[in-house]
């Protein structure tokens, strides 16, 4: 969970406004309240043959530098994008797979690049399409799937973005939409195969080319993967999918801030455009928002902004995804075992992303009792609690409490959100509270 800042949007390579790629990257990951980074690249920029990736230089130093800082990343391959001049498949498969011209058109500044080209989609159908897609998905997971450093990785999706639409144009390049769907859905069973311990990342955008989005969003919600938007003050069925999700499903808001450039800050009655954009996120529940600029990335964007307006990234910066405690600890004794229940509280915005694993332990390892809460637990209101039998002649003082994030088979170490003084590993001795 946290705040997300962009190393790339919808351009690759990355505008570095004349620094070296380094710097640039370094001057975004070293901001102290970006909690986590994000990369977006085309097809073709990962990988040029079949059977092997190539990863640019770019990639491979935020990874470097996302290691260093401690901080992990979420990603998202493109498989199309309107703002790349080239399309989005790589060289190899151009004589393979047919590209079907897109109906209508999209005006705006011919300066654009998305405004110059003509928009043309693959047959994803495809045979050769498909088969270099499962083998796509193979040579990333087969280095990221589980990485520690990986947070996330967005689904693959159709059209502009991969974000499931092809908007402004009408339809899509299948010969139907039931085969559209079809194929997408296919599409999303082998991203299930290959994923198997790193969350998938669906976009909760509406339906409006007709390749079967509301089915691919089901089955992401049904296999506890998860699902993101870029978009807070538009389409309210997206509003309606992230607000209403199951407690245990992570969402992520991608909405762009402003500049201080004066015309850039749409101020309302006292409010930036920026600060409208944070107090939406809140209502939303989010767990992770996103730190970028559109189309001008830049670290000193972030930092001007934040200069002059520091209240409400602060806010978020805070209370964004989930922030547990234990706020209750009873002792008791039954049958001669020694037992704890502990009651559990959620400050956050967003329930748990997963299963919430709590273990009492000594550092000499005699004590090790552990047990995890219902998945999405605690959540954002009222107490969860929580019991765990400690062996005969066990004194609870002194024990320590740690808690751990379970998504998809793996654990994360969490701290607790609490007052009292933390262990390094983030765990709480425990010791009787004065007055109580």
């Amino acid at each position: 969970m946290g705040l997300t800042v962009y190393i790339s949007g919808d351009y690759w390579p990355p505008r570095t406004q004349g620094d070296s790629i380094e710097k640039y990257c370094e001057d975004l990951i070293k901001i102290p309240f970006a909690q986590k980074i994000y990369i977006r690249l085309n097809w073709r920029d990962v990988q040029k043959q079949p059977g092997k990736l190539d990863f640019p230089e770019g990639w491979k130093i935020t990874f470097d530098l996302a290691k260093r800082y401690n901080k992990r990343v979420g990603f998202r391959i493109m498989l199309e994008n309107p703002d790349f001049p080239e399309p989005g498949m790589p060289e190899f498969l151009m004589n393979k797979v047919p590209y079907v011209k897109l109906k209508g058109e999209w005006k705006g500044n011919p300066q654009n690049p998305r405004y110059q080209k003509e928009h043309r989609m693959p047959r994803y159908d495809h045979a050769d399409y498909l088969a270099a897609f499962r083998e796509l998905n193979a040579l990333l997971a087969d280095e990221l799937n589980g990485n520690p450093l990986v947070e996330y990785m967005d689904t693959f999706m159709y059209g502009f973005w991969g974000e499931g639409h092809s908007w402004p144009f009408d339809g899509n390049p299948f010969p139907d939409n039931k085969i559209a769907e079809e194929t997408f859905v296919k599409m999303f069973e082998m991203q299930l195969e290959a994923w198997t311990k790193t969350p998938l990342v669906t976009n909760t955008q509406p339906d409006f080319s007709l390749v079967g989005n509301s089915e691919l969003l089901d089955r992401t919600i049904r296999t506890h993967n998860w699902i993101r938007t870029d978009t807070i003050f538009i389409e309210n069925e997206q509003i309606e999918a992230l607000s209403n999700r199951p407690p245990w499903v992570a969402a992520i808001s991608e909405v762009g801030m402003t500049t201080v450039a004066p015309e850039a800050l749409v101020i309302d009655e006292g409010v930036t455009r920026t600060e409208n954009i944070i107090a939406h996120v809140l209502d939303i529940g989010a767990n992770y928002w996103s730190l970028w600029h559109w189309h001008n990335i830049a670290a000193k964007n972030i930092m001007d902004y934040y200069e002059k307006y520091p209240e409400h990234i602060d806010q978020i910066a805070r209370r964004v995804g989930y922030r547990v405690r234990p706020s209750w600890i009873w002792h008791f004794e039954k049958d001669g075992y020694p037992g704890l229940v502990i009651g559990f509280v959620n400050n956050g915005i967003a329930c748990v992303p997963g299963v919430l694993r709590v273990t009492a332990f000594s550092d000499d390892g005699k004590v090790q009792v552990s047990g995890c809460l219902d998945p999405g637990y605690p959540m954002t209101r009222g107490v969860r609690q929580a019991m765990l039998m400690l062996p005969k002649g066990t004194d609870w003082k002194g024990l320590k409490l740690k808690g751990e994030l379970e998504v998809k088979g793996l654990r994360y170490p969490l701290r607790w959100a609490c007052h009292q003084k933390l262990n390094d590993d983030g765990s709480l001795t425990l010791r009787q509270t004065r007055g109580v």
